[in-house]
């Protein structure tokens, strides 16, 4: 079955207006999407921040007449808002548009588009529907489909890179890591898979704890993978410390958890954020700084990750 999207590029406080028009003409679902790639990085808590322009896009069933509902827009966009379509002689007030959408299994096109990943020297995240380029590797297997993070994002892919380069072959030397705000579990796996024997996994959310336990049992390292609530956490490990803390967050909690995460970090152990923006790098990394002793900034695309080392009785 075929369907028909029918869009309206206006600016933001237009939007609201355009998606109640399009509901009134019978659109099953609405969605809004940037008309001027212009980049929303990290709202504040609390806020839903639209784009200065926006596509609102309907969707509707095959048969519609499609003619008949722009009409019916135009008239609602004018009535409610004065809204013109077209131009006015000095600028656009807004643009309709339609096109088809052919119906596809979306689950079977994201898996084609979703391919084998290296992470540094050793650590390969590959999908279940496909083998494993180095069977050889370590060898991270994750459903395609998976919300909560799979290493495509740069600030996932920063942390694996940092875990395959760095975790000792000799695992007497590194032993344990905190991953705090572990979403999917991916990095927690990918240092059980390295060889660590033990990993802590906290998250405020309780759907990602059920996610990586499921990726967790899926890759075989469940004994010894431990998935907490922050309460939980707080209440059975207050004093615990890890050989290494994995925080990918973003740059507002990592802030305030500095104190946290460095209580948990050994002395001598690691430290490795991100969910930072290049543009917040440095004020992150003077807060850990008064902690660790903090390493240069590595970036992919607009994101960084910090690396630092903890130094003894450090207050």
């Amino acid at each position: 079955m075929s369907w028909i999207q029918i869009s309206i590029t206006t600016i933001k406080a237009n939007t609201e207006t355009a998606e109640d028009c399009l509901f009134a003409q019978g659109a099953l679902t609405v969605t809004l999407s940037d008309a001027a790639d212009q980049p929303i990085l990290e709202p504040e808590p609390g806020q839903t921040p639209i784009w200065n322009d926006a596509i609102v896009t309907g969707l509707f069933p095959a048969d519609v007449d499609t003619q008949l509902i722009q009409a019916a827009l135009e008239s609602c966009l004018l009535n409610k808002v004065g809204m013109k379509i077209g131009t006015d002689g000095k600028a656009p007030a807004a643009t309709i548009t339609h096109d088809i959408l052919e119906d596809q299994n979306w689950t079977r096109a994201w898996m084609e588009h979703y391919q084998p990943m290296q992470f540094g020297e050793r650590l390969w995240v590959c999908p279940w529907h496909l083998e494993p380029p180095d069977k050889s590797a370590v060898n991270l297997r994750l459903d395609p489909g998976l919300a909560f993070g799979t290493g495509t994002h740069p600030t996932t892919a920063l942390c694996l890179r940092w875990l395959g380069n760095n975790i000792s072959h000799n695992i007497n030397e590194q032993r344990t890591l905190l991953d705090f705000g572990c979403g999917s579990g991916i990095l927690a796996i990918a240092a059980r898979l390295l060889g660590l024997p033990r990993a802590d996994c906290v998250d405020i959310d309780p759907q990602a704890l059920l996610a990586t336990r499921d990726n967790a049992s899926a890759n075989h390292v469940s004994e010894n993978t431990h998935v907490f609530l922050p309460d939980h956490y707080n209440q059975q490990h207050h004093d615990s410390q890890y050989d290494i803390v994995a925080a990918n967050i973003l740059s507002g909690p990592l802030a305030e958890l500095a104190p946290e995460l460095a209580h948990h970090c050994k002395t001598g152990g690691d430290i490795i954020l991100s969910g930072i923006l290049q543009q917040q790098a440095n004020t992150i990394r003077d807060v850990y700084s008064h902690y660790f002793d903090m390493d240069e900034a590595v970036s992919d695309e607009d994101w960084v990750l910090l690396h630092g080392v903890r130094r003894h009785n450090v207050c």
